[in-house]
């Protein structure tokens, strides 16, 4: 082989090694997707979307929002897990999702903590506890009563099973030895309608939903799952406060790839997200639905990972000790 020959086929070899370094510094050339596990008007939809807007501002691509209802958000997740690994689909994984699902569903499809790239949490949402306007307990204690006397003909509403609506139900049930009727919807925006109509009794659901419904009357807010009130809810008692210490409960929002994702994108990605937590009309905007932002120790791949473990640890014990579900 001639030294010339040789010559070019290494220049190709290093021409075609190049190619991906090359798309990673390249990277967002095209729109990105970003999966959410639930209908479009709940919870993690309306972050995703808050989230998204100002991070397509950054990155200079669209970030187009796709809903996949189904299996408590783990069908979506499936999805997202066995997406190519480049960046252009991503998930807006949550509590459920990424922790719950692991005690819920035995034959689950992938691990959360091994199949996905964190790139880093995007909101904190405090649980309430929520009833029809017209329920007929007028505080916590009253709540409690009435709930472990009538739990026969009581019906729970929630997103399916999996959901944090769904799981955070459980942990209130399990501290109060009650197995009401479950009623599961295609989101949680459909159950709070159902809620608000009346056609259910009580549900557990995180504060980004519900804090014009509560404050218009439409339904009852017993108590939020956390140690301090909210700014966005002041006058709603914590659980503490209400009578019902055990019942803490703080969903949380975070953005993942595939795992095998580069580095650089995923870095790429995780700096957009803090350009958008630093941005003020973007705190703003979640802050007035009652979200909970992470400090910047809290933001980053690292503290994501980190997270998932835990929270897997807390919800699999609380999960398996409800027994059958349904």
């Amino acid at each position: 082989m001639s030294t010339l020959f040789r010559g070019l086929v290494a220049g190709l070899a290093i021409g075609f090694a190049a190619l991906p370094a090359a798309a990673q510094t390249d990277y967002p050339r095209r729109p990105i997707t970003l999966i959410v596990p639930f209908a479009a008007g709940g919870p993690t939809d309306v972050i995703a979307r808050i989230a998204a807007d100002n991070m397509t501002r950054t990155l200079g691509q669209p970030i187009i929002i796709e809903n996949i209802v189904g299996a408590g958000g783990t069908t979506a997740s499936t999805r997202a897990a066995r997406a190519a690994p480049d960046g252009y689909t991503i998930e807006m994984g949550h509590m459920g999702t990424h922790a719950a699902s692991v005690a819920l569903y035995p034959n689950l499809a992938y691990k959360p903590d091994v199949d996905f790239a964190p790139i880093g949490l995007v909101a904190g949402t405090p649980v309430l506890i929520l009833a029809k306007k017209d329920f007929q307990p007028k505080d916590l204690k009253e709540f409690v009563a009435y709930v472990k006397a009538n739990e026969a003909k009581l019906n729970m509403a929630h997103a399916g099973v999996g959901s944090v609506s769904f799981t955070t139900c459980l942990l209130l049930n399990s501290i109060l030895g009650i197995k009401p009727t479950s009623i599961p919807f295609n989101g949680t925006g459909p159950a709070l309608t159902a809620l608000i109509s009346g056609q259910v009794d009580f549900m557990c659901d995180q504060i980004v939903n519900i804090v014009q419904q509560v404050q218009a009357g439409q339904i009852k807010a017993y108590a939020i799952g956390t140690a301090e009130r909210n700014p966005a809810l002041p006058n709603v008692p914590t659980s503490k406060e209400a009578g019902l210490p055990e019942f803490q409960a703080q969903a949380w929002n975070a953005l993942f790839a595939p795992k095998g994702t580069p580095q650089p994108i995923l870095d790429k990605l995780s700096d957009a997200l803090d350009k958008a937590l630093d941005d003020e009309g973007t705190r703003k905007r979640l802050l007035e639905l009652g979200s909970v932002l992470p400090d910047k120790s809290g933001r980053g791949q690292q503290a994501l990972a980190a997270l998932v473990k835990s929270e897997i640890d807390r919800w699999t014990p609380v999960i398996k000790a409800a027994g059958p579900l349904n």
